[in-house]
């Protein structure tokens, strides 16, 4: 298991199982120090069981906003009831950390097996993060987005891309 990913799992168990949080370990490796949005999903049997981050950083650093993100994700995700303890020995956990989204102005320069993207329309915003399975065109992660954000298929949007560091 990766280091973030065994992050994500210890939060959740901690948080789970007594309600409280884990320390942010003393010894963070370097490239964990900076600052990133970050997605925590945990899967059931292959299915997906939460799924929770930020588009931008909320905390100091990827180990905090990893731990900040698995806590939701395994209990706030509006989709699913919040994991109970008896849960807690079969999820699995995959940690997405982000990188700086750029403006895209061409679909031509959006791929759903490289990028996720962003739309943004006034102050509704949707995220799909790369490499989903079902989400095999351009068409299908911009119509998805746009459907997570609640815009319509002929308003304004700007659209955003970025890749991810996927650690399981």
């Amino acid at each position: 298991m990766h280091y973030l990913a065994g992050i994500a799992r210890q939060a959740v168990e901690r948080y789970v199982t007594s309600g409280g949080t884990i320390p942010p370990p003393d010894d963070i490796p370097g490239a964990f120090l900076e600052k990133a949005g970050v997605f925590v999903c945990l899967k059931k049997g292959g299915e997906l069981r939460g799924c929770i981050g930020t588009f931008s950083p909320c905390t100091a650093n990827i180990v905090l906003e990893t731990i900040t993100n698995a806590i939701s994700a395994a209990t706030r995700d509006p989709r699913f009831t919040p994991v109970r303890p008896d849960e807690l020995t079969g999820l699995e956990y995959s940690v997405d950390v982000l990188s700086t989204p750029e403006r895209v102005h061409d679909m031509a320069g959006l791929d759903p097996r490289k990028y996720g993207i962003i739309l943004v329309s006034g102050g509704r915003r949707g995220l799909l993060l790369p490499d989903l399975d079902g989400v095999d065109t351009v068409e299908d992660q911009v119509r998805i987005t746009a459907v997570k954000a609640g815009i319509l298929p002929d308003e304004p949007r700007e659209i955003y891309r970025f890749t991810v560091a996927r650690y399981s």
